[in-house]
């Protein structure tokens, strides 16, 4: 079938259909780099680098923006996150915004998340902003007041579209009056008059000051992507008022549609209770992943469909690794097999499993990138593989090469759930895996003989050596500690 998203605008499945064929142009809401980044980010940019990586797999040719907010998104007190964070670390600004961008960039890359094609800083694209905005006064969808400038929801009939918060309806209700320099409470600063004590300020035909939040990235998907582009991602907890207020200012002044596809990934809690600074529940990515492989931490995330919430805590996560080490088994033995394997038919019984799971997963991913389904169709294949290379059957590098192209093509270059090498079945290393294989052949002819004298000496001496053996059922597996 056709890859269907969920597009909320509209709250519907759709037939994916790009602007232009075989392209797809993509932009999703960055980070604003003030601090750390936490697992919470892991959920959001997981999510959508499988997106990316999945597209890319089905042949589509993505240019994938994603931006980098280093001014102009304020905390509820109306303090600049750069500046608390300047304030916090006793930094200039900017050198809050590269230490925390390199950091985060570090982290994606510790979690094997691709980097965007283009990530542009909102400090840099000034002169777009305010071209913008002298649009939006000129078509009378935005005014200046007091050296701010502030979009007029009133003069777009569409405003509250993505997250169904109609204007009437707003106004229908109980309302607190219009404070400050709005008309009405429900406006939005484009532009903000800079205080005295603001230090991050611009230049602007309104004086000095800078730019809203939601106006930078209206003006960085313009420039990057166009007009009218294909999918905009973010997080669902962004939907009001940021995504609705990137629509209204995009449209009222392109006078064309903005994104024609809307996917928001869902929130993370932690042992469910959202994270907060002050609660000191805040978990960084760069702790997580000293606690558990970056594969496992992405299988958790993808254990639930991206537009769901999740709650990370240890016993939840520690079922997932244990689920991903059963998978890890039937990989490293699938590699370790092809060095030795010759040329034959022998186990092909399992290519019917193994087409089967591919044609699943394809299915499961064209389903609005379903990737707890995606997973479950592996963890089939993954049953089946350790069963058969742990019986007696000596099978053939044919079926060996057709099950770790699975793994390597959609729980790797898909999912990012498998390392695409296994640097232990690679140059000298091979060597040293058939030496291991060798010893445990000789250590299970031991059991067998009920020498368990000679078992346990062997079991001990692997261990001394970092090698650690773990029987299962269905055969020995080892690992180096």
């Amino acid at each position: 079938m056709a890859l269907q998203i969920f597009n909320v605008l509209g709250r519907t499945k759709q037939t994916f259909e790009p602007i232009e064929p075989g392209v797809v142009r993509m932009y999703v809401c960055g980070p604003t780099v003030y601090d750390h980044a936490h697992i919470g980010h892991a959920k959001n940019y997981i999510a959508f680098d499988v997106v990316v990586k999945y597209l890319r797999f089905s042949g589509y040719q993505v240019l994938y923006v994603q931006n980098i907010t280093d001014v102009g998104h304020l905390l509820d007190d109306g303090t600049d996150r750069i500046l608390r964070g300047a304030a916090r670390t006793k930094l200039q600004p900017m050198q809050v915004v590269e230490t925390y961008a390199r950091g985060y960039f570090a982290d994606m890359d510790a979690l094997g998340v691709v980097r965007p094609d283009i990530s542009p800083r909102a400090s840099a694209h000034i002169p777009e902003q305010i071209k913008m905005i002298e649009t939006l006064i000129a078509k009378e969808n935005a005014y200046v007041a007091n050296g701010s400038v502030y979009f007029d929801v009133t003069s777009d009939p569409d405003y509250g579209k993505l997250s169904n918060r109609r204007l009437d309806k707003q106004q229908a209700g109980s309302r607190e009056d219009a404070r400050g320099d709005k008309r009405t409470p429900e406006d939005f600063a484009l532009w903000k008059f800079a205080e005295p004590e603001h230090i991050l300020r611009w230049e602007s035909p309104w004086g000095e000051g800078f730019p809203g939040w939601h106006i930078e990235c209206s003006a960085m998907a313009k420039k990057y992507l166009g007009d009218t582009f294909d999918i905009h991602g973010g997080g669902i907890d962004n939907i009001f008022p940021h995504n609705e207020s990137e629509i209204a200012q995009s449209e009222c002044a392109n006078d064309a549609d903005f994104s024609r596809y809307w996917m928001l990934v869902g929130s993370l809690t932690l042992d469910g209770v959202k994270m907060s600074k002050s609660l000191g529940n805040v978990l960084n990515i760069s702790e997580a992943v000293k606690q558990f492989r970056p594969e496992v931490i992405r299988m958790f995330m993808q254990n639930v469909h991206y537009s769901s919430p999740i709650d990370y805590s240890e016993e939840a996560i520690q079922a997932v690794a244990r689920g991903h080490e059963r998978m890890m088994n039937a990989v490293t033995l699938t590699r370790r097999a092809m060095n030795t394997a010759a040329i034959s038919d022998d186990g092909n019984a399992i290519l019917q499993v193994v087409n089967a799971t591919r044609a699943a997963f394809i299915e499961a991913m064209d389903d609005d990138f379903n990737t707890p389904t995606a997973i479950a169709a592996l963890s089939e294949l993954t049953r089946e593989t350790n069963s058969l290379l742990n019986s007696d059957i000596v099978v053939g590098l044919d079926v060996l090469k057709a099950i770790n192209d699975v793994y390597t093509d959609l729980g790797g270059a898909v999912l990012g759930i498998v390392p695409l090498n296994d640097d232990s079945v690679s140059g000298d290393a091979t060597r040293e895996a058939n030496l291991i294989e060798l010893i445990i052949k000789l250590r299970a002819e031991a059991r067998a003989a009920k020498n368990w004298r000679e078992s346990d000496r062997l079991r001990v001496q692997l261990a001394e050596i970092g090698v650690i053996l773990e029987d299962h059922a269905d055969g020995t597996v080892w690992k180096v500690n």
